[in-house]
């Protein structure tokens, strides 16, 4: 399947993103960084189905925010704001998210 992928960036961050092809048993997602009832922080791109429905915190510029990730299983359907209907609410590790954030 063909994903966006964009690292955690801070919501007012532009980045283009970049088109990905997820290896098997993987969706897409779309990430949304949450600092109390603030949307901060946003990430796209690819993720394993068994890790749908875990809840883990960031800690990213010594803050924490709640990661909440929305899964979907069509070609590039963590592209737009929403996502769609059938989606699955899931998070991702916090190893993976770790991953993503180094590169701030």
């Amino acid at each position: 399947m063909v994903c966006y992928y964009s690292p955690v960036l801070e919501k007012e961050k532009k980045f283009e993103l970049i088109a990905t092809v997820c290896p098997p048993e993987e969706l897409c997602f779309k990430a949304d960084g949450r600092y109390g009832n603030h949307s901060a922080l946003s990430a796209r791109g690819c993720m394993a189905k068994k890790d749908c429905g875990q809840v883990h915190k960031l800690r990213l510029k010594g803050t924490v925010f709640t990661m909440s990730y929305n899964c979907c299983n069509e070609a590039y359907c963590n592209s737009s704001p929403g996502m769609a209907a059938t989606s699955l609410y899931i998070t991702v590790t916090l190893m993976t998210l770790l991953v993503m954030a180094r590169g701030f």
